[in-house]
């Protein structure tokens, strides 16, 4: 059993799909503890939490927004009914991991899909992140023959994409950061029928 780092910031991932799994699996294999959340019990998935490691605490959503970072690995369409649990997410860094696969331009208001996602999010501030990577890629350890996997982010605060840059090094991977979400977001930004230029490019960065 891997002993568990103690780390300044607690973490939290909302949704226990494909991805957030994928999630939990990088946050296990470093040894930092994450909170895991759905709409459902708790108990409904602490097996499987329990599967990936003895860091990864299933809880329920009102308790996981009470995290410094919270992941946000739902569906798109689900996002609203998340920002819905807190009045105000001030002082909180949200990790937006979804694609709006099927959400035409029209609906997101001619935005990034992350500028769209950031402003349901009142008081919070913003990283688009882990977005890029299918789910089986993501789960994989980062280190890759000597480099380790890239991970972009994008934000329109800098304090928060440098926090989750240190975040994606000690679960190691090489952060690179793209500028802020109406640029940035959209080179790793999947809607519609269209893909940003980097979604689905596998990255390994040598230092």
């Amino acid at each position: 059993m891997s002993k568990l780092k103690n780390t300044a910031a607690s973490y939290a991932i909302i949704g226990f799909g494909n991805i957030g799994r994928a999630l939990a699996k990088a946050f296990a294999r470093t040894g930092i503890e994450v909170s895991v959340a759905t709409r459902h019990d708790p108990e409904s998935f602490a097996s499987d939490a329990a599967a990936i490691g003895p860091g990864i605490i299933p809880t329920t959503l009102a308790e996981a927004v009470k995290a410094d970072v919270i992941f946000l690995a739902v569906r798109f369409e689900s996002h609203p009914n998340v920002a819905k649990v807190l009045p105000t997410w001030q002082g909180k860094t949200i990790v937006d991991v979804t694609n709006a696969y099927g959400v035409s331009t029209d609906e997101l208001r001619g935005q990034s899909s992350a500028r769209f996602v950031a402003q349901a999010f009142t008081g919070g501030k913003l990283v688009k992140g882990f977005n890029h990577l299918i789910a089986a890629v993501l789960e994989q350890d980062p280190a890759v023959h000597g480099g380790r996997r890239v991970v972009f982010l994008a934000s329109d605060d800098d304090g928060a994409a440098s926090e989750i840059a240190a975040l994606a090094e000690n679960l190691g991977f090489a952060p690179i950061k793209l500028g802020g979400l109406s640029e940035g977001g959209l080179l790793v930004q999947a809607h519609g029928n269209s893909w940003g230029q980097l979604i689905f490019k596998d990255l390994v960065k040598f230092d």
